[in-house]
């Protein structure tokens, strides 16, 4: 009789793989099965022991010709089947398995199956993006409350978009296919025009870039700018801090590499 073997659900960070925790990193090297996501940086995946079992289940918007998308119901088949065969599964995931990153439905299936799980935590780009960016999401007498939603819901768009304009800071994840609707939706929502907001591509890697606008601005900016995903929305006065550091940085010859 076959022992059950376990699954860990690992955050593998915003993108660049050093921002990974370091309980992740000690158990995707333990690993006998990896199922990893489409943004997981290919030096973690090389992580892994040379003879696990490295399967590529990245969801990707615009799939290469001749590759089939693989589903989240094929994802949990495939956890659930590995572990049952009594190996030790990591599903490297990207940024937090539980921020928008459907680990909630993997942790269901494998306790439906008997199945041990553990959930590392990972850095999320809600976060990592913006602070990479040199953006905080909350600053003193600036903003004391934030909020992460997401710009692309598989059930069509279920964000209250009303309170969402409420708080001093938004981040926006999944967004930038829909920016120029999220925008007309804040807009509706009364929240003023000349709102600062940025939007960070490919955050925390060598190849981020950032624009910096308002509400009324940023889809232009964005379009001419030609970025790409993944990419973080940030709505709020808390953008003006990145031009408000690099200004004294610049007067003190400290210019950082953010606020170039």
């Amino acid at each position: 009789m076959n022992c059950v073997g376990s699954v860990a659900l690992v955050g593998a960070g915003p993108g660049d793989p050093e921002l990974i925790t370091v309980r992740g990193l000690s158990l995707l090297r333990r690993a006998e099965v990896l199922l990893f996501d489409r943004l997981v940086a290919r030096e973690l995946i090389e992580e892994a022991p040379a003879h696990a079992l490295k399967i590529d289940v990245g969801k990707s918007p615009n799939p290469a010709k001749g590759r089939r998308p693989v589903s989240q119901e094929q994802i949990t088949a495939l956890l659930v089947e590995h572990a049952l065969r009594g190996s030790f599964v990591v599903r490297l995931k990207g940024g937090d398995p539980f921020v928008f990153g459907r680990g909630g439905e993997e942790v269901f299936a494998c306790a439906e199956a008997g199945i041990p799980c553990e959930v590392v935590p990972g850095v999320s780009s809600a976060l990592a993006a913006p602070a990479s960016a040199g953006i905080p999401v909350t600053h003193r007498n600036v903003a004391a409350s934030v909020a992460v939603v997401t710009g692309h819901c598989a059930l069509g768009d279920r964000v209250d978009w009303q309170a969402a304009s409420r708080l001093d800071t938004l981040v926006i994840l999944m967004g930038l296919s829909r920016l120029g609707e999220i925008v007309a939706e804040l807009l509706a929502a009364g929240r003023d025009p000349q709102t600062p907001a940025a939007v960070i591509s490919e955050g925390t890697l060598p190849t981020e870039r950032v624009v910096v606008g308002t509400l009324a601005t940023l889809p232009a900016q964005v379009a001419q700018a030609g970025l790409v995903a993944p990419a973080t929305v940030v709505v709020g006065e808390v953008v003006r801090v990145r031009e408000q550091a690099a200004a004294l940085a610049s007067r003190g010859g400290a210019l950082g590499g953010w606020a170039a």
